[in-house]
């Protein structure tokens, strides 16, 4: 087996000195000679809280290596916390992925363990795999262990949500809701709700790239090491096989990673990065596959913030592969994993030990839960609804909307008690983009207006060209395609338009005749709110992303330039 590190360390000549000589410190001296060189690709900060035990995850992952006969080598990149960095930690996930992906390519290794778990760490790490293509394997971090306040179950992200509606509802006191905090968050690892970090890992083991049965372990669980260590064991085979992305991932493992997100209910925000990465594979993967294999796949698993658990729950009851066993005859039977086995086949032994948590096929949670694409006059070009998260009586609506320019704009107003409001509003936040934010933020679940909580109201129709967290829930249209940055009809919108949501349809319309929209442009409101970045990463961003239905990557970085050696350093 030859080895692409050899292009380094193999030879007599002074390179080959260099190379061998700086990196010599301490391993022994065969380190150059046949033996895999395996990095560590490690998200592990202080500053993303939810990535912050990765250090001991990779520890781990080294003595697996060793033992396998490789050489482990960490190698820090670019970590994105999803709850501090401003404006969105999705402005950097291209940028996280581009700058792994190039230190893969640069250096002398042989192939990457991927250690992520907040949001947007391992679809850049999985982007960065794709696109570089050497043998690769997640790890993710798990999730914290369940949080409690007064007995009660307490959800990170979800209850966030829900208290500080009640607290601006004025049926929670403003002190209980700070006392609720140190309650929340009580373990290491990241959301333990069905948000984007959970849905993510979960959605990385059903496309083939973790090792089965990994996903979903908590953070503090022994085992999440052990598991590490057999990972770190993997990836030296992996390359002794030439086990890489591109052998393995295939559409199949795309239409097995849909039917895992409807299943387990998962985050609208899955989309985007498997759109992202198949889109680094070259793989053809669109919004109506999203449609056509998940929507109408019946949600098993009752967990927040579509349900009542949490994931170290989910966990006990048997976790992903127990769910995917109660789906296997949705699966692709043909799409391979990490082990070079088919997904299909770790399925045997699965079982669900706790029917609550993970319902049988036949008692689903939601008949029909999948993410649903809509698509009409507001949005040519797609926009997500997450039906297991919205109120059943919303899903087919007429309204008259009440349309915010900017966020800005809508904290400015949302809350006046002479907002010409009422639970049948529609509201309408535009600007909020990949372009218009920029990135793409978290917002369109709107905080609904205080008069209506006050009355009782505690959810109506939202759209917006942003993003929701995974851990949040309400009758949500987001992703909306194109953006009003972009040119797209959202922008048109005027407060008193009548908009109709028909999610049984797929249809998102507002009921202005065309010749009237065309007639119409922008308000300078709407214009002032877009970004304008001058310099630095905003402004390669907004001048290169594409939009939500195509996976918000960079225009120049959608498919792979492989691992080829390049040129000498000296």
């Amino acid at each position: 087996m030859k080895l692409r590190s050899a292009q380094w360390y193999a030879g007599q000549d002074r390179n080959a000195y260099i190379h061998r000589a700086w990196m010599r410190r301490g391993v022994p001296d065969n380190a150059f000679t046949g033996r895999p060189q395996i990095a560590i690709a490690n998200t592990a900060s202080d500053l993303t809280p939810c990535n912050a035990h990765l250090n001991e995850v990779a520890a781990s992952v080294r003595n697996g290596v060793y033992e396998a006969g490789g050489i482990p080598l960490d190698l820090p990149v670019v970590s994105l916390g999803e709850t501090n960095v401003r404006p969105t930690a999705m402005l950097w996930r291209n940028m996280a992925a581009m700058a792994t992906e190039e230190m893969l390519r640069a250096n002398p290794l042989d192939g990457v363990v991927l250690l992520g778990g907040c949001d947007k760490t391992i679809p850049s790490l999985l982007m960065a795999a794709a696109s570089v293509d050497l043998p690769a394997v997640v790890v993710p971090g798990g999730p914290m262990l369940n949080g409690s306040f007064r007995g009660k179950p307490l959800g990170c992200g979800t209850d966030v949500w829900k208290l500080s509606e009640e607290v601006r509802g004025g049926t929670l006191s403003q002190e209980d809701f700070t006392s609720s905090e140190s309650a929340m968050i009580r373990s290491r690892g990241h959301c333990n709700t069905m948000g984007t970090a959970s849905t993510m890992a979960l959605v990385a083991e059903a496309l083939g790239t973790v090792v089965p049965g990994v996903a979903g372990t908590p953070a503090p669980d022994s085992r999440l090491l052990q598991d590490a260590h057999q990972t770190g064991r993997l990836a030296v085979e992996m390359v002794g096989v030439d086990r890489r992305p591109g052998t393995f991932l295939t559409k199949a493992s795309f239409h097995n990673a849909i039917v895992a997100l409807a299943a387990v209910g998962g985050s609208t925000n899955a989309v985007v990065h498997l759109l992202a990465i198949a889109g680094r594979l070259g793989i053809d993967l669109t919004l109506d596959d999203f449609d056509r294999i998940g929507s109408r796949v019946p949600v098993l698993v009752d967990l927040q913030p579509a349900g009542r658990f949490l994931m170290e729950d989910f966990h006990r009851a048997g976790g992903l592969l127990a769910v995917l066993r109660e789906v296997r005859d949705l699966l692709d039977p043909d799409a391979l994993t990490v082990t070079g086995r088919p997904l299909v086949e770790h399925l045997d032994a699965a079982a669900v030990w706790d029917a609550d948590v993970i319902h049988p096929r036949k008692e689903p949670l939601v008949a029909e839960g999948g993410i649903a694409v809509l698509r009409g006059n507001l949005a040519p070009d797609g926009a997500l609804i997450k039906p297991a998260a919205a109120s059943p009586h919303l899903l087919r609506h007429r309204g008259r909307a009440v349309v915010f320019d900017s966020i800005e704009d809508f904290h400015s107003r949302i809350d006046d008690a002479d907002l010409d409001v009422d639970a049948d509003s529609v509201l309408v936040l535009r600007g909020c983009g990949p372009k218009g934010y920029p990135g793409m933020p978290e917002v369109s679940n709107m905080p609904l207006p205080k008069k209506l909580l006050e009355q009782g109201v505690r959810d109506m129709v939202r759209i917006c060209d942003g993003r929701m967290s995974g851990t949040a829930y309400g009758t949500v249209v987001l992703h909306v395609a194109p953006e009003a940055a972009a040119g797209g009809p959202l922008a048109l919108v005027r407060t008193g338009d009548i908009v109709s949501l028909d999610v049984e349809a797929r249809r998102i319309e507002m009921d202005v005749p065309a010749d009237e929209l065309a007639r119409r442009a922008p308000n300078q409101a709407t214009l002032d709110g877009f970004a304008q970045p001058k310099r630095g990463w905003e402004r390669l961003y907004v001048d290169h992303v594409q939009q939500a239905h195509t996976g918000a990557d960079l225009d120049f970085l959608i498919g792979s330039s492989g691992s080829e050696v390049s040129r000498e350093s000296h």
